[in-house]
Parts: C-alpha cells; sequence; structure tokens
C-alpha cells in the first residue's frame, strides 16, 4: 500500500514517488529475470531524481525537468543548503536515464554497479528526507 498521497506541489508527495521508484528498483531484483539491470538502475535514478526535486520544491526553486542530477543538485546549493559528497555522486546516476536504457548505446549494468545505484539512491532519499521533514514536524 502505498503511502498517504499529498498534492502534487508538496514535496511529501514527490519523496513518496521517490520512494516507490527506490522500492521497485530493489524489489524487482531477483524476483523477475526478464527485467534488465539497465531498467532496475533508470529506476535508482528515478528515485534519487524526485528526492532531489522534493527538496528544490521544499525549498521554493522552479527545476527544468531534465535527468541530470548534478544540474539539480547544483541549484540545491545555490540556495545554501550543503550536498555532501555521498549525495553528490548521484551526478553519476544521470547515464542510466539515457543511454543506459536503450540497447547498444552502453554495455550491460554489471551486479556490482546495480548495487552501488541503488546505495547511491538510497542515500539521496535518505538525505530529502531530513530537510524535508525538518520543516514539516
Amino acid at each position: 500500500m502505498a503511502s498517504e498521497r499529498f498534492p502534487p506541489d508538496d514535496p511529501r508527495e514527490w519523496l513518496n514517488r521517490a520512494k516507490s521508484s527506490l522500492a521497485k528498483a530493489k524489489l524487482t531484483f531477483g524476483t523477475t529475470p526478464e527485467v534488465y539491470l539497465e531498467d532496475l538502475c533508470f529506476d535508482a535514478q528515478q528515485a534519487a531524481e524526485k528526492a532531489i526535486q522534493a527538496v528544490l520544491i521544499h525549498l521554493g526553486v522552479r527545476f527544468p525537468y531534465v535527468h541530470d542530477l548534478a544540474q539539480l543538485l547544483a541549484l540545491v546549493e545555490q540556495k545554501g543548503e550543503t550536498v555532501s559528497e555521498s549525495v553528490r555522486q548521484a551526478a553519476s546516476l544521470s547515464d542510466y536515464a539515457v543511454e543506459n536504457r536503450y540497447p547498444g548505446l552502453s554495455e550491460p549494468v554489471t551486479r556490482e554497479e546495480y548495487e552501488e545505484a541503488v546505495s547511491i539512491a538510497e542515500e539521496v532519499v535518505r538525505w530529502a528526507e531530513k530537510r524535508i521533514k525538518r520543516v514539516n514536524e
């Protein structure tokens, strides 16, 4: 069952969507052999992207709808928010939103790369949760 739904301009709804993408990336692994790791890494990228966008909404920042996580994190920093090195690693997930989703544009994703993508996405979601909960409590 999904979390409580919020209006689309509420950062908690974006965080819910981030958690949904992350859960999909984690739960699908190993349960459906037909699913490519590239697709699960895309879900991890989407989790990080939506979590960063949740923080941007929380900060009152309009953002472009892009898959470039470094660009989105730069917007967060422009508002004076600290972005740790572990959250900055999210920039490496950007390739999973484009090149890795199409046959022949990149090498197949390894299990190690998949696990790293999920770990980074988890870190970004936790970071976003802390920032958003600080105000909503």
